[in-house]
């Protein structure tokens, strides 16, 4: 099993031990909110998180209770996102379920699924609703959208954007900035992969990618091609040539070192240890790269850049995003929900991402905190990407463990193991016989 890094693209929020005291931790059963003999609800919600990331939505629920003192608001984390799904459908099957719950990409259309998520569009339309279908960028509902129904949606997103090193680009001899011919509409992809051939003569790491539907998705998508899924849900990508002929490009340039499966490097030279040391040119990630940079204090060397393109002009490509859901079964409704529109709503997104935050708004209204402090310096970047891009195609979310199945699959092809076609192939089998499931 590859080494999966879906936990740094669910809205940027990196998984790790919580190391501050927060109540309700793990360990516990689960438990919602109810109503108390005074008629004072109490919302109880869970996520994942970073301590700093758990520290800012405490920070939030202290807000929300100012202006709603009838309202208490209890944080439930839990500590690891491998255990984190599985609890919670377990809590929802056993009727202790938190009243509102974040839900990862990889795994919402399987919540969707189970019949236990609350519709929101009505409560979405409604007068009380600061959170208007309309108000969210199209792309990034995915498969939390059902049958013109929604059952959550996006509470930030995270673009992947092409990081640059200039330092490393420098030493490798190329003259001309990425962001630059972005801008003048020569970001092509002859020029990356020119750009790349140079940094592996250099003796440097072309790019670096994770191994995710949005890198082989995006690359196919970049390049002009179709989505490798028909209007039934059905995989095509096999049967057509650009897919195919797309595909084999990228997997020989992993095969030659140009390209690297950021997955699969060592324990100790990570690849935010090699990026942040210029050892490579270009790092596919989100806006959260930024604290990796500032954290090793070299940020000033480093922009951004989207996909580059077969004739130079903007493409759609991927955006990860976690969303937020609300228990079918809340014995606080109205509560529930004001805590769940308030959370997602402009103002309660700028509040949790401002100073520094680590994804981009999913709502008009908030982009102020993606452009506050100027940095990088084509940030403008990450909202130009946001508004076209696309989350994983629901043909493929909506089934357990596909997505990870699929990476599998495409690991073979960069390793050299298969080749396109082949990896294209099982794919097929793959979407075919686990959709059926």
């Amino acid at each position: 099993m590859l080494r999966s890094k879906y936990r740094k693209y669910l809205a940027g929020i990196a998984v790790g031990a919580l190391t501050i005291g927060l109540a309700a931790c793990s360990g516990g059963g689960g438990r919602a909110g109810g109503v108390d003999a005074d008629g004072n609800a109490t919302v109880v919600w869970s996520t994942w998180g970073t301590a700093d990331e758990l520290t800012r939505f405490e920070e939030f629920n202290k807000d929300f209770m100012k202006r709603h003192p009838d309202i208490k608001v209890k944080l439930q984390p839990v500590a690891a996102y491998g255990d984190y799904h599985s609890k919670l459908l377990a809590q929802l099957t056993s009727n202790t379920a938190p009243d509102v719950f974040y839900i990862g990409d990889d795994m919402i259309g399987q919540f969707v699924d189970s019949g236990r998520l609350m519709p929101l569009k009505e409560l979405m339309d409604s007068k009380d609703s600061k959170t208007k279908h309309d108000d969210f960028f199209p792309g990034l509902f995915g498969a939390a959208e059902k049958d013109d129904e929604v059952y959550a949606a996006p509470n930030d997103s995270n673009p992947d954007v092409l990081w640059y090193d200039k330092e490393a680009l420098k030493a490798a001899g190329v003259t001309e900035d990425p962001a630059t011919l972005a801008e003048n509409g020569e970001w092509t992809t002859d020029k990356y992969l020119e750009m790349n051939a140079k940094l592996h003569d250099a003796k440097l790491t072309g790019s670096m990618f994770w191994n995710y539907w949005a890198t082989h998705w995006s690359w196919l998508s970049s390049q002009g091609v179709d989505a490798p899924y028909d209007d039934s849900g059905a995989f095509v990508g096999n049967k057509d040539s650009d897919t195919v002929e797309a595909m084999q490009q990228l997997g020989d340039l992993f095969q030659d070192g140009t390209f690297v499966v950021a997955d699969t490097l060592p324990d100790g030279a990570g690849a935010d240890s090699v990026f942040v040391t210029h050892k490579a040119g270009f790092f596919v990630q989100g806006r959260y790269t930024i604290g990796t940079l500032k954290s090793a204090g070299v940020e000033d060397s480093y922009d951004i850049v989207r996909w580059p393109t077969r004739d130079g002009e903007p493409a759609p490509t991927g955006v990860a995003a976690s969303y937020l859901g609300i228990n079918g079964k809340t014995k606080v409704k109205d509560a529930a929900f004001t805590f769940w529109t308030e959370f997602l709503s402009a103002e309660g997104q700028i509040f949790r991402l401002k100073g520094g935050g680590n994804a981009v708004p999913s709502i008009k209204g908030a982009d102020e905190v993606v452009l506050e402090d100027g940095y990088p310096a084509h940030a403008q970047t990450f909202l130009d990407m946001r508004d076209v891009g696309f989350e994983d195609y629901s043909a493929e979310a909506r089934v357990p463990g596909l997505p990870v199945a699929i990476s599998e699959e495409f690991q073979k092809l960069y390793e050299g193991k298969t080749d396109a076609q082949q990896s294209l192939d099982t794919v097929a089998k793959l979407v075919e016989e686990r959709s059926k499931k």
